[in-house]
């Protein structure tokens, strides 16, 4: 027996130990839920105009007449309140001093207007305070709110592009419990930020720990769990505890009314999995690509005594053998473009990962723009997600991996773009054909993730994994913005979603099957790109073919 997966077969499919592992990892991606979409409500904008000062001597008429009617395009063109100017206040002060009467003896078509000079007042029936009504992150400073979570993004994608590498070199556990520790403390932090400057630098780092425990956790139980049930770990139940954290967020949102108080409420969670530490054990997959062969044969001689199952007296000595040319060199990121096979590989998925992450992050917080109760929709943002992942487990456990990929991108963009077609006033069909485009996005960022994890070999998968999450960051980075453009078209980043996520169903289908071929260990074992392919595709046969081959 040599390769892994039949060397710690003894251990069972869902013995004590693979329960231990799935659940307390699974357990730890509960504050990512919190963390990664919690600007839906730091960062809301409540309704708000010019402020008019108290101390103004102005009839009650002009008072209500002193901020001028607009149509708001949102609300289908409905007249509101202007939220960035109002009349020139030396001018109704005039006129109201002379006791005219405004729309009656003054047209105020005519009257000039003038910015906020004195601030603006914010609605304080949903929030007492966001991070936009304390630093006045709106008119002409209303592209801070976009760039807030582009920062966070920044980080996701700093983390990205170390937390592999760093995970590869050092070890899944190490990096898992410090990233989160860098998680839970800046989160903390933020609650004492003195200015939106200080808050976006401190969200940056919160997003480079939020990553990068992220993927540990999952490349740190895909390694460990069998084939079964590795497969609902990284399409079900990593995701369906991410969700969890999710659909929490709402709660403290509701009961927890100032930005600040929010935060601290968020953080606190992280400290509850620093007991985790002696609970959750090292990859011995890893151990074994790193030639650490007797700390492995430790955790799966433990796994077995939490199994009541006998080991073998000699567990991964042959291994060792088949590992070494492997473990000679050191692997990084440039790996992932060496030859042309991997290089095709990695592109196709970089591309998809960035369409996907547009997509799944410009819903998520598009949340807060749609109509009825904020709480409420954020609510049922993350509610969705949860038949997602219970789909995505039951496509990836017995369907065609490219063929359920593609499926599921092809119709969340089918959606996005159907939901421009449908009129102002039908608002509770537009909100359920938006969650419905969330729902299939929500599946096909599950798949990519286990897809993903299951094409790379295991002297890469952590740095692969990393690389493709960079990749997409820069779809999260501009995601906000898609949002943002609500300002000029409420339908424009509708298009753009659900065309781009139509287009990246199709690029899908040109990526390698994997579906029931074991994990690749090294480089050579590789799936092959369509017009890459150098020898017949890599399955446990072959690999059983090639040990036993006289030397």
């Amino acid at each position: 027996m040599t390769d892994y997966e039949t060397s710690t077969a003894f251990l069972g499919e869902w013995g004590c130990f693979q329960q231990q592992v799935f659940f307390l990892l699974s357990f730890t991606v509960i504050p990512n839920g919190l963390t990664g979409l919690s600007t839906v409500f730091l960062a809301d904008t409540p309704s708000h105009h010019c402020l008019i000062p108290a101390q103004l001597n102005l009839t009650p008429a002009w008072r209500n007449s002193s901020i001028p009617l607009e149509q708001e395009s949102s609300q289908g063109g409905a007249l509101v309140r202007s939220r960035c100017s109002r009349y020139k206040l030396v001018d109704i002060l005039s006129f109201s001093e002379k006791g005219l009467l405004p729309d009656v003896d003054v047209n105020l078509s005519t009257v000039p207007k003038e910015s906020c000079l004195d601030g603006w007042e914010y609605d304080q029936s949903i929030y007492i305070s966001t991070i936009i009504s304390e630093w006045d992150l709106v008119c002409d400073e209303s592209w801070k709110k976009p760039l807030t979570s582009s920062f966070f993004f920044c980080g996701v994608l700093t983390g990205s592009f170390i937390s592999g590498q760093l995970s590869d070199r050092y070890g899944r556990k190490i990096v898992l419990f410090a990233t989160q520790a860098i998680q839970t403390v800046f989160t903390l932090i933020q609650v004492f930020s003195p200015s939106w400057t200080a808050f976006c630098a401190l969200f940056f780092v919160v997003g480079v720990g939020h990553i990068s425990n992220y993927v540990a956790a999952f490349v740190l139980g895909a390694e460990i769990l069998s084939p079964y049930v590795r497969t609902v770990y990284t399409t079900a139940g990593v995701n369906l505890f991410f969700a969890g954290g999710y659909m929490l967020l709402p709660f403290f949102g509701f009961f927890i009314r100032d930005w600040r108080m929010l935060l601290l409420g968020i953080s606190l969670p992280g400290f509850f999995f620093v007991p985790l530490w002696w609970f959750i054990p090292e990859s011995p997959r890893w151990l074994l690509s790193q030639g650490r062969i007797e700390e492995a044969e430790a955790i799966i001689r433990d796994a077995a005594k939490k199994n009541k199952v006998e080991p073998p007296s000699v567990i991964f000595s042959p291994l060792q053998e088949q590992l070494k040319p492997e473990k000679r060199r050191a692997h990084n990121i440039c790996d992932l473009l060496r030859s042309r096979n991997i290089r095709w590989i990695s592109i196709t998925l970089w591309l998809i990962w960035n369409t996907l992450t547009i997509a799944y992050f410009a819903v998520s917080l598009n949340t807060a723009n749609l109509h009825g109760n904020v709480h409420f929709n954020c609510f049922l943002s993350a509610l969705v997600e949860i038949p997602a992942y219970i789909l995505s487990w039951t496509m990836f456990r017995w369907c065609s991996r490219r063929l359920t990929l593609s499926s599921s991108l092809s119709m969340g963009g089918l959606f996005l773009l159907l939901i421009q077609l449908i009129p102002t006033h039908l608002f509770s069909l537009a909100i359920a054909l938006e969650m419905i485009g969330k729902f299939a996005v929500t599946t096909a960022y599950s798949l990519v993730y286990a897809f993903t994890a299951e094409i790379y070999p295991t002297v890469l998968r952590n740095t692969a994994l990393g690389a493709c999450s960079m990749a997409s960051r820069i779809g999260s980075i501009t995601a906000p913005f898609f949002i943002y453009l609500r300002s000029y078209s409420v339908s424009l980043p509708y298009i753009l979603m659900g065309s781009l996520t139509a287009l990246a169903g199709l690029l899908s289908l040109l990526l390698p099957e994997s579906f029931g071929m074991p994990l690749p260990e090294t480089i050579d074992h590789m799936q092959h790109f369509p017009g890459c392919c150098q020898r017949k595709p890599y399955t446990l046969t072959h690999m059983r073919e090639e040990e036993n081959a006289p030397e």
